[in-house]
């Protein structure tokens, strides 16, 4: 639950908040949203068990930009690890990150994803159009919408949002491919964020895709950085 007292135009301080806290109250509604364990904080990096096969622990940098240092060691921890770890670097400076990372042996994975913020109160709101339908269930901290069509089968579109004070964390924002291009991944933006702002909620942060970058530029969303991610090759 959110404190009682917001402080004025706190959503608009993000802007201004230094982008290693950005990353750790980004992290602290991403881990709840999968059910993944508390992060520990070392070394200049989040650590998050993550448990997959190919993706047993993720280490996020917290001050890539300005700690360089700081990313060529944990660089090289990812890069001489036993299990299949990943490297997710938030950063301002991609193309330095790269000549680091690739210096200590890891390569890129997947393409570049950009992190972003929004005042829940300038976020539009997007109804569901009929034939379609949504819902939303809220469990603990963590919101779910569904968007359904009368055809049934799975979802249409669907969403996961993790409230942890004045922060809602969006993610795992998907549309099925034959529901496309009609504005569902918006009506499930929408009845996140009610839910959120209903919870106390006033900022809202995410990790987007390319494709999703846009769509989330277009509601308003800011971006604050690109997120890399490297492993070791195997």
């Amino acid at each position: 639950m959110a404190p009682d007292v917001v402080p004025a135009c706190l959503a608009e301080l993000v802007r201004d908040e230094s982008l290693p806290d950005l990353i750790r109250r980004w992290q602290t509604g991403w881990g709840p949203s999968r059910g993944l364990p508390v992060a520990e904080e070392s070394r200049g990096g989040l650590h998050v068990l993550i448990g997959k096969p190919d993706r047993h622990r993720e280490t996020f940098v917290l001050d890539a930009d300005s700690d360089p240092d700081s990313l060529r060691r944990l660089a090289e921890d990812v890069a001489d690890a036993a299990e299949p770890d990943w490297l997710t670097v938030p950063t301002t400076e991609p193309e330095a990150v790269k000549l680091i990372a690739k210096d200590a042996g890891l390569v890129p994975h997947g393409a570049t994803e950009y992190l972003m913020s929004i005042d829940l109160a300038d976020h539009p709101r997007s109804a569901a159009q009929p034939p379609y339908a949504v819902a939303t269930g809220v469990d603990g901290q963590v919101i779910t919408a569904r968007v359904t069509h009368p055809s049934g089968g799975d979802a249409a579109a669907a969403g996961v949002m993790a409230v942890n004070g004045w922060d809602a964390v969006a993610d795992r924002i998907e549309t099925r491919e034959e529901h496309r291009r009609r504005g569902l991944g918006s009506v499930v933006m929408s009845a996140l964020v009610a839910e959120a702002v209903t919870l106390g909620a006033v900022t809202g942060l995410l990790v987007a895709s390319q494709d999703g970058q846009h769509l989330y530029s277009k509601l308003g969303w800011i971006r604050h950085a690109d997120i890399l991610i490297f492993t070791a090759p195997r």
